[in-house]
């Protein structure tokens, strides 16, 4: 697994728990949580992508929770699978603000993540909202 991809995954998983507890940046970033889940730390530029991905969100939250907000049709935001919720906060930051990444690889990645940590139908939901958002941001797509 790629550096990059192992960043998102600790990025969302940390916006997971960031939502669940409301846990603050600094317990966000110190990832001590890693050390009993695996044997090895990830390395540093692992770490440091997930910290960007991290403090981009939450710092963009009420922007990027509207751009969220306004993809969803017939369904209320507060009912959003928390799983998913981390995951398009996630790559909607992404979207809105690293023009250096392409927005499939953004959407992709998500997509991927979600077969592996959502429901079986969160890959469906999750590349439709991301693809809508790309499609809002006049965004390059396939």
């Amino acid at each position: 697994m790629g550096a990059r991809r192992k960043g998102r995954i600790i990025a969302f998983q940390s916006l997971y728990r960031y939502d669940l507890s409301g846990a603050p940046l600094a317990e966000l970033f110190d990832f001590s949580w890693l050390q009993g889940e695996r044997a090895a730390v990830p390395p540093e530029e692992t770490l440091l992508f997930a910290r960007l991905l991290i403090q981009g969100a939450l710092e963009n939250l009420p922007r990027i929770d509207e751009v969220i907000k306004g993809q969803l049709e017939n369904w209320d935001f507060a009912r959003l699978n928390k799983v998913d919720l981390a995951l398009l906060r996630m790559s909607v930051y992404c979207l809105l603000y690293q023009p250096e990444i392409p927005p499939t690889v953004t959407i992709d990645e998500a997509v991927d993540i979600s077969k592996t940590y959502g429901t079986a139908d969160s890959y469906r939901f999750v590349n439709g909202v991301l693809d809508g958002v790309r499609k809002k941001l006049n965004l390059p797509g396939d």
